[in-house]
């Protein structure tokens, strides 16, 4: 469920900054994709077919640990931490996210995955990072602060400055 905090935090933002927390369980990761395999990677279908295979081989878990973490989404990208946001377990720059995708997985009761893509320019392979999330509104207004974000940071930079 979307933490209230994230609705304060927006709330607060003096400059109209898209920032959003949100509470997740970790599933799992599967870092450094071989080259050949994460060229076939290019569709939502395709990344939630790779998690299920992935699952199926004992790569990724079918259901993450009960620990919950909160995820931080912002113009710089995304932080997953702790509750008390002292550790933190991931940090996703916006720079290195490729894609990003919420389904129903049908395994967990009302429970939905979301999977982020990334992958570092100067190489041929890629990561996937997989969350759980409260249900499938909870993952798609994730996507949706997430795509805000890109949205914001591509406006900034096609900003002409002022004469």
């Amino acid at each position: 469920m979307q933490d209230i905090r994230a609705q304060k935090r927006r709330q607060a933002s003096s400059n109209s900054e898209p920032c959003a927390e949100f509470k997740v369980k970790y599933v799992g990761s599967i870092e450094r994709v071989k080259p050949e395999d994460s060229k076939t990677l290019q569709g939502s279908l395709d990344l939630i077919n790779y998690i299920d295979v992935a699952q199926q081989d004992g790569k990724l878990p079918f259901v993450p640990s009960d620990e919950d973490f909160i995820m931080v989404v912002s113009k710089y990208g995304i932080k997953v931490t702790t509750l008390d946001q002292y550790d933190v377990l991931h940090r996703h720059p916006l720079y290195l996210i490729v894609s990003m995708v919420c389904y129903d997985d049908g395994l967990v009761a009302g429970k939905s995955l979301l999977a982020l893509k990334t992958k570092v320019a100067s190489e041929d392979q890629c990561s996937l990072w997989v969350y759980q999330c409260a249900n499938l509104e909870h993952a798609q207004s994730i996507c949706k602060v997430l795509s805000t974000a890109f949205d914001s940071v591509l406006t900034e930079k096609t900003r002409v400055p002022p004469e």
